[in-house]
């Protein structure tokens, strides 16, 4: 049954839920789905329509395919939801800017400005939008649209959000981490807000009301393992200068689908080495003692003459990242300066060793491991200033 657009939809029946951080963005859309539902998602008076599709032609179908359902009514009349879902090609990509999908896109847009008839109500929901587009302009003018962006971790600078994140949440379940277990739990989750309440859930649940303190082992244990979380547990390794586990952690990354020799070198072990070598500069060169807490060393960096601290990593805001710099400041001690500098010199050489010559990739990365933890020294003593 064909439905005549009537006069300008009202807000309440056009809906959105866009944004970057993925496990909110689709557990708020099918919570919104649900309230929208005149029976249910699984009645015929809902149409879901799957708008992930990785070719332009495919996408425009389905995008002509929602346009057909919302001027179409349940054959026993009545009200209708129409979710066009996980829409792939609102995306600054190629398959977003293609003529296909933004012809389609162009006529969905004039038929939601036209209006919906009230009876009728229309969800879109998607990751990674490209808030430019003419199509998510016109939403925003005459619907509801619910953002969730979550942390971007792209960003210099995401871990203190992040942590932020997880510190509210763990205070709000009583929950006491140690330091290394905060920031693992930290960098794991990243800054997902779902993902932290479900990972501190598990937790919570596992230690019992009795028991409030969580270790670096529970976190290991318990907490869901991505591909960035092992390169996390690396980059945590080579700081607790842990070869055997580093070298284990090393063999799983290379059994990661898409994760390549080259990517685990320059994301996972020259931060963390750099890292420690500045931190280790500075406690030298300018007295700075090792933090009791890490996540208050960038109060120590602010304390130090600007050239001093010229050179550190810098958030967007200009302001120094000091989240990674503060757990290097407490690692620091097991490393000499001597030991940091050579050790940002093999990494060099294993770069060189990847690109020049046909060493076999994981050797090259092992005896770099080999050459940054094998023979720890002593701890240092903490440096007054």
């Amino acid at each position: 049954m064909a439905v005549r657009p009537s006069k300008p939809s009202a807000a309440s029946n056009i809906h959105a839920v866009v944004g970057k951080n993925d496990s909110a963005v689709k557990e708020a859309a099918r919570t919104q789905a649900k309230k929208l539902a005149p029976v249910s998602l699984e009645d015929l008076s809902t149409e879901i329509i799957d708008g992930d599709s990785e070719y332009a032609d495919t996408a425009a179908e389905r995008i002509y395919a929602t346009i057909a359902a919302l001027q179409t009514l349940p054959f026993f009349g009545g009200e209708k939801l129409v979710w066009l879902k996980s829409a792939s090609f609102l995306a600054d990509n190629a398959l977003g800017g293609s003529n296909a999908v933004t012809e389609a896109l162009d006529a969905l847009a004039e038929l939601l400005e036209a209006g919906l008839p009230p009876e009728v109500r229309f969800l879109v929901s998607a990751v990674d939008v490209d808030k430019r587009r003419r199509f998510l302009k016109v939403l925003s003018k005459i619907g509801q649209v619910a953002v969730h962006d979550g942390v971007d971790t792209t960003k210099s600078g995401w871990e203190e959000r992040a942590a932020v994140l997880v510190a509210q949440r763990m205070a709000a379940r009583k929950l006491r981490f140690e330091p290394e277990a905060e920031r693992l739990f930290t960098l794991l989750t990243g800054g997902d807000a779902l993902q932290i309440e479900n990972e501190l859930e598990k937790v919570d649940l596992y230690l019992g009301p009795d028991r409030r303190a969580v270790t670096l082992d529970d976190v290991r244990q318990l907490v869901s393992r991505s591909r960035d979380g092992v390169v996390f547990e690396l980059s945590e390794a080579i700081l607790r200068r842990k070869l055997d586990d580093a070298l284990e952690l090393l063999g799983q990354l290379l059994q990661q689908k898409g994760m390549t020799v080259m990517g685990i070198l320059l994301v996972a072990i020259v931060p963390t080495v750099r890292n420690l070598l500045l931190v280790k500069d500075l406690q030298e060169n300018h007295r700075v003692r090792r933090p009791e807490n890490a996540f208050q060393f960038g109060d120590a960096l602010a304390r130090l003459p600007s050239e001093a601290t010229a050179h550190l990593p810098r958030k967007k805001d200009g302001t120094v990242n000091a989240f990674g710099l503060g757990f290097a400041a407490q690692a620091s001690g097991r490393f000499t300066l001597a030991e940091l500098q050579a050790g940002l010199r093999a990494c060099l050489d294993a770069n060189l060793a990847l690109v020049t010559t046909g060493t076999e990739p994981r050797i090259v990365l092992e005896q770099l491991l080999v050459r940054l933890l094998s023979s720890e020294v002593a701890p240092a003593p903490a440096l007054s200033r």
